[in-house]
């Protein structure tokens, strides 16, 4: 592939890097990537601990930064504390990755590093984006993969040639977008869905989910492939059991599945 050539060109240009590292495939192929130009020791992997982050992810991160053999370092954020982003208006990543942007692009100055790397692919600019906005407000911050045309399905092809077991990690998001837009967030409403979809993933075994939280109901989304799982009187009923521990009133299954954009037109 020409494009992804030209990717390792660029990212050659560089005396180190700090990669904003999610644990998401995106990311993480990104960090194992730019670790190959570059030599690992010119690399760190840098993962935003805040209630939004569902705690899997964090675990996964870790995991997965340990494969590619690079530094690891986790700062702390709480999105919560700017009024925009808990107000959950339609451009509530803005607020996200400006703060998360912020916060790394500090860590880089402070430790002497040159640029900050982060996953947008390109197909996630056909979206709704609005994270993408606050990339471009900050000096010697990168999106490699959007910049060089790099799709989703292609990143998951190079993390495979690459022999990584994260290649078909499924899509991940931030635990605010389970939230309808308009309606306030707090981090009682994260750690309930944060615990909501753990349950559901230990009760079924699915991969993917999503626990949509309309206040008193929540909406079980599992990938398409994935269904079947629930379709047990036994899986349902501990399901609705757990859930209801944790406060929803209401237990329901989308039986279309998991599919991108389904509140609002959120892409996540």
């Amino acid at each position: 592939m020409d494009r992804l050539e030209s990717l390792r060109n660029f990212i050659s240009q560089f005396e180190s890097v700090a990669v904003a590292f999610s644990g998401g495939v995106d990311s993480s192929t990104l960090l194992a990537l730019t670790a190959e130009v570059l030599g690992n020791d010119r690399v760190v992997a840098v993962t935003a601990s805040s209630p939004t982050v569902p705690s899997r992810d964090l675990e996964d991160a870790k995991r997965f930064a340990g494969e590619i053999g690079v530094r690891h370092v986790f700062i702390e954020l709480n999105e919560l504390e700017d009024e925009n982003f808990r107000k959950n208006p339609p451009n509530r990543c803005y607020f996200c990755k400006k703060m998360l942007l912020s916060r790394i692009t500090e860590f880089a100055r402070k430790e002497g590093i040159q640029a900050v790397f982060e996953g947008t692919n390109a197909d996630e600019l056909r979206g709704h984006r609005p994270g993408y906005k606050a990339i471009g407000e900050f000096e010697d911050v990168y999106s490699p993969w959007a910049m060089f045309g790099i799709t989703k399905d292609e990143i998951r092809e190079i993390a495979r040639e690459m022999g990584y077991e994260f290649a078909d990690k499924p899509s991940m998001a931030c635990l605010s977008s389970r939230i309808p837009f308009g309606v306030e967030i707090d981090e009682e409403k994260l750690r309930r869905i944060d615990a909501a979809e753990n349950l559901v993933m230990a009760i079924a075994g699915v991969r993917q989910v999503r626990v949509r939280d309309f206040g008193e109901n929540a909406v079980i989304e599992v990938g398409r492939g994935e269904r079947g799982r629930l379709f047990s009187e036994e899986v349902m009923d501990r399901i609705v059991e757990e859930l209801r521990r944790l406060g929803y009133k209401n237990v329901l299954m989308d039986l279309e599945g998991y599919r991108t954009g389904k509140l609002s037109g959120q892409s996540k």
